[in-house]
């Protein structure tokens, strides 16, 4: 095969996802061995009162269905990125993104931290392991990592870290522990 993978190869994919303007597609893109595809649109006038963009006023793009990256672990594994819309309006394609996922991450942005329950809601209610990434945006005030749990009410187990959506490094660390979370989802409890 030109792709040089096998027709066996196996593959998983992994969610992006969070508010508008959290920063999904830079993260599919800072990581994604592929050029990522990119569903985004430019922002026009036809959003005002259906988008909230006020909190985002240099943002001139945004994702109307998905983004989709790919990332080769081995010559016989595969991990798919895809990435959520965020706005209210392109909810219900969530279901399908997510249906196969291993687990999520959910970017999340402290200037708009409101935007984030939905995304946490969503993944509790079909118990999907997900991680919630801070995403460290230049000028964003910096909040403790255990800050942001209380603030999201988000439960002991499921991790919370920093990240640099624009950084390879910190979108695999990312990607490293929402894995790793949801292989000690699968563990038996011992007993």
């Amino acid at each position: 095969m030109a792709s040089g993978h096998s027709s066996r190869a196996a593959s998983t994919k992994i969610v992006i996802s969070g508010g508008f303007g959290a920063g999904k597609t830079t993260f599919v893109g800072a990581v994604s061995e592929i050029v990522p595809l990119r569903t985004e649109a430019l922002v026009t006038n036809a959003s005002l009162g259906v988008d909230v963009l006020q909190a985002t006023p240099s943002k001139t793009t945004t994702t109307v269905a998905m983004d989709f990256g790919r990332i080769s672990l081995d010559d016989d594994l595969v991990l798919y990125l895809f990435g959520t819309p965020g706005q209210r309006r392109f909810w219900f394609m969530w279901d399908d993104l997510v249906r196969g996922a291993i687990g999520a991450i959910i970017l999340v942005d402290v200037r708009r931290l409101a935007d984030s329950f939905a995304a946490v809601d969503f993944f509790e209610a079909r118990d999907l392991p997900f991680l919630v990434a801070v995403n460290e945006f230049d000028g964003a005030p910096r909040h403790s990592l255990s800050a942001v749990r209380r603030a999201l009410t988000l439960s002991e187990h499921v991790p919370v870290m920093s990240v640099d959506a624009r950084s390879r490094d910190s979108a695999k660390a990312a990607l490293i522990a929402v894995t790793e979370y949801a292989l000690s989802r699968l563990a038996p409890i011992p007993g």
